[in-house]
């Protein structure tokens, strides 16, 4: 290929066809008599640049399935896209000038070495239980990017894109820390609000029942989790922050600009809400409005997010601004065909860097595909063999009954409940999507808060000893203890749990993926009526049952059989 590429530019460009440079034509080449040169370069530029961008499948298949399976970060399949094009935009506006620099490559080779680093180690900055990995997809997209810029196009252009390149550092467009701190705060009290104003509407319920009805998916809807307004009110901020970039606004104004569009979102959801509440109020009672609830939920929601961004894009048109790109800045000096050769040494020796990665990133696809295609997905069972996966029996507890919960319109999570004649119901769960599943921050979203946590270490199955991250729970009605743990086909761990900031490197990181080996967010849960004793009695007592029920349980068998 290389040779390929010398031979076409000393075929067509020879030093005297190449007459002085017409800035009108754009920077970049002579706009007479070297059009197929200007052609054929961009043609292979275009087709090497695709080419190594699929040396980073790793980055690529692991932000796939950040936004298919989690609503929250979708976003960034849009933001990735928004940047390049914003992108090229810029360097149309400098007149796809081609005065790169070989420094592009000083970043263009650490972007592929920090996607394969991603597959076997983790650098995490840990805030007490939450973190956030430090080589993050967004980073090697945009080392890629920028080496691909400085590479051909020239600092200039490079500078003259900080906001698009900004973008690809957010392709997971929320950090996963913002779960703990502000998603799952947001929808307790969310659902805190659905249950208050159900209650000034007239639903004679109790506590009890208000979260049996509005909080399961039997009835068409959800209302929480994910209608904190969370997804609406990013979506709002990143159309903002798009929008205040474009219209070339002061920093002040662009602040107030996505912090606005952030709270409008935000303040529709909770108008979204009680809408859906009044729907309840109202279907109740009626087959053909519950039978179109889910329909009547997504009917809500559109018309008030389309109400909001239409009111956000009116105000936004209304202020001072300029939609228009800024003045053309000043061509560069002319060049001749020293810059053609340049050119064209840059794209034989990217042709090489190209294959290379290409290949690289084939043999990880088709090592994935291989690896998709040697063991059972969740898709390819029915519910009863899904249930089928449960153990029968656990100690001297068998299963009674076993059941799937939905999230986000998939199968997310398989229980079973199980039981021993004097015993009350322990529920064993299996959270089935990649990643991980806190069961107290789940039960937080429908406003329901431990009353006591610790991590307390018990018996398993084989006399294995499993830390699990505990949480007792009473409401006067129902008392309850659940643990959560972690558990692959070899181990089990529960989540670390330290105060303070630190840094952590890991040559080991919890892989939630590659399947066969991956980890599983296994939970149980143990409820009794609510009795008249101590806090303190009833955590022993459910405690114990625990115990009893966990000395039984193989829960690296049950991580093997979900794999």
């Amino acid at each position: 290929m290389n040779s390929a590429l010398n031979a076409m530019v000393a075929d067509t460009a020879a030093p005297g066809d190449i007459p002085s440079l017409d800035s009108s034509a754009g920077a970049g080449f002579p706009r007479t008599k070297l059009p197929g040169v200007r052609l054929r370069i961009w043609i292979c530029l275009g087709a090497l640049v695709l080419l190594a961008a699929l040396g980073l499948s790793p980055v690529w298949m692991s932000l796939w399935e950040i936004w298919r399976n989690d609503p929250l970060r979708s976003v960034g399949l849009l933001l990735v896209p928004a940047g390049g094009i914003l992108a090229l935009r810029e360097w149309k506006r400098l007149g796809w000038e081609l005065r790169g620099t070989w420094w592009g490559m000083c970043l263009l080779l650490p972007a592929y070495a920090l996607s394969e680093l991603r597959l076997k180690a983790a650098w995490l900055l840990v805030f007490d239980s939450a973190n956030l990995n430090l080589f993050s997809p967004g980073l090697s997209l945009w080392l890629f990017a920028s080496g691909i810029l400085l590479l051909f196009a020239g600092p200039r252009v490079w500078r003259r894109t900080w906001f698009p390149l900004g973008l690809l550092l957010l392709a997971q467009p929320v950090p996963a820390f913002a779960n703990q701190y502000l998603d799952l705060p947001l929808q307790n009290l969310t659902a805190r609000a659905a249950r208050s104003f159900a209650s000034s509407i007239g639903f004679p319920a109790a506590n009890r029942e208000l979260l049996r009805l509005m909080f399961t998916p039997a009835f068409g809807m959800f209302i929480a989790p994910g209608c904190d307004g969370l997804r609406g009110a990013v979506t709002m901020g990143y159309m903002a922050l798009i929008a205040g970039y474009l219209k070339r606004v002061s920093i002040p104004r662009w602040i107030l600009y996505v912090s606005g569009a952030v709270l409008t979102g935000y303040v529709f959801n909770l108008c979204r809400l009680c809408l859906l509440v009044v729907y309840y109020r109202i279907a109740l009672g009626h087959p053909f409005l519950e039978g179109v609830a889910r329909q009547a939920d997504y009917a809500i929601g559109g018309l008030l997010m389309a109400i909001a961004a239409t009111l956000f894009l009116w105000i936004l048109t209304r202020q001072p601004g300029h939609w228009r790109a800024n003045p053309q800045a000043p061509p560069p000096a002319a060049a001749g065909d020293d810059e053609v050769s340049a050119v064209s040494r840059k794209l034989a020796v990217f042709s090489t860097l190209a294959l290379l990665a290409a290949s690289m990133g084939a043999w990880h696809l088709r090592d994935r595909q291989k690896s998709l295609a040697d063991s059972v997905r969740d898709g390819d069972l029915s519910l009863v063999q899904l249930d089928e996966l449960l153990p029968g029996q656990v100690g001297a507890y068998r299963l009674n009954r076993a059941w799937q919960e939905e999230s986000n319109g998939r199968i997310a999570l398989e229980a079973g409940a199980y039981e021993t004649p004097g015993s009350n119901e322990v529920i064993l769960g299996v959270w089935l999507p990649p990643g991980l599943h806190r069961l107290r921050e789940s039960w937080r979203t429908h406003g329901e808060d431990p009353q006591f946590e610790e991590t307390r270490q018990f018996l398993t199955g084989r006399g294995l000893p499993v830390a699990f991250d505990t949480s007792f729970y009473s409401d006067g009605v129902v008392d309850s203890i659940a643990g959560d743990v972690i558990c692959t086909p070899r181990s089990c761990l529960a989540e670390e749990r330290e105060s303070g900031v630190r840094l952590l490197f890991t040559t080991h990181p919890i892989d939630f993926t590659n399947r066969g080996v991956r980890a599983i967010s296994i939970f149980f849960r143990i409820e009794a009526p609510h009795a008249d004793v101590s806090q303190a009695a009833t955590r022993r007592e459910l405690i114990a049952e625990a115990r009893k029920f966990l000395q039984g349980a193989d829960l690296s068998e049950v991580s093997r059989r979900f794999q």
